[in-house]
């Protein structure tokens, strides 16, 4: 399952459940003719607490979509997970893979502001990791 809304700060994104290649590739779909209309930067708000692990074809489409977001003006993302080892390894892949300096990753287990500390980093640039 996927959903976009349109928020005063971007796109919230929320993503749950088994997600297959057909799925996301619908979601690419509808989030590149969503994308076209936008003209300024904006903030992505990922929604993951409830995504099942993706399979590898499904997780080069959802690389494909993370791409085409920054492209047409992504300046911030945060991403929501439900776990510390979770939130911990997408860290480290952002770290890694240099996406680390626009996105973060809030575990939600842990964090019971959660959804104030993501629109505060998307918003506002307030980093909580720093918090």
């Amino acid at each position: 399952m996927y959903k976009i809304e349109i928020k005063n700060y971007g796109f919230k994104l929320t993503f749950g459940g088994v997600l297959d290649k057909n799925e996301l590739q619908k979601w690419i779909n509808e989030s590149q003719a969503l994308l076209k209309s936008t003209q300024d930067e904006f903030g992505v708000f990922v929604d993951m607490r409830t995504l099942h692990p993706l399979v590898r074809d499904a997780q080069m489409l959802m690389e494909e979509g993370q791409k085409e977001y920054k492209e047409r003006g992504m300046q911030r993302s945060v991403v929501i997970l439900d776990s510390a080892i979770m939130a911990m390894q997408f860290k480290r892949l952002a770290k890694d893979t240099g996406i680390y300096q626009w996105e973060r990753y809030i575990d939600a287990s842990t964090h019971n502001n959660w959804e104030e500390l993501g629109v505060n980093w998307i918003s506002d640039g307030i980093d909580p990791d720093r918090i």
